[in-house]
């Protein structure tokens, strides 16, 4: 299968050989970030996700994104529960406002503050 590396502006059009859910080669790639990053696409891929949510007590949205990447197959079931959350203002940028997201040990943070209206 054919990917194109993420990693850095180059953008390597790389080669990668699977067989059995198993990286069997990785070619095309100038330099070690595309290798390890063609392995983990194509065998497990992960995706930041971010999102905006409402806050009570705010006419402001609140913008939030997973600490780290979560497996792409558990996106849909990361947005449900970030549907079904609820917060309340203040919220201050960087505090956990969803733990643990869909059982991966990813936090939800948020990315901005939002104050209370007054």
């Amino acid at each position: 299968m054919e990917i194109t590396c993420i990693n850095c502006p180059v953008g390597c059009r790389m080669e990668v050989e699977v067989s059995g859910g198993e990286v069997l080669s990785v070619t095309g790639n100038a330099c070690r970030r595309g290798e390890v990053y063609a392995r983990q696409e194509c065998v497990a891929p992960l995706r930041m996700v971010t999102a905006v949510i409402p806050v009570s007590g705010s006419v402001m949205p609140l913008s939030v994104k997973t600490r780290t990447p979560i497996p792409k197959a558990l996106i849909g079931e990361c947005m449900g529960a970030l549907s079904a959350l609820r917060v309340s203002a203040p919220v201050a940028a960087g505090s956990v406002v969803l733990p643990d997201v869909c059982g991966t040990g990813v936090d939800i943070i948020a990315t901005k503050s939002v104050s209370r209206n007054a």
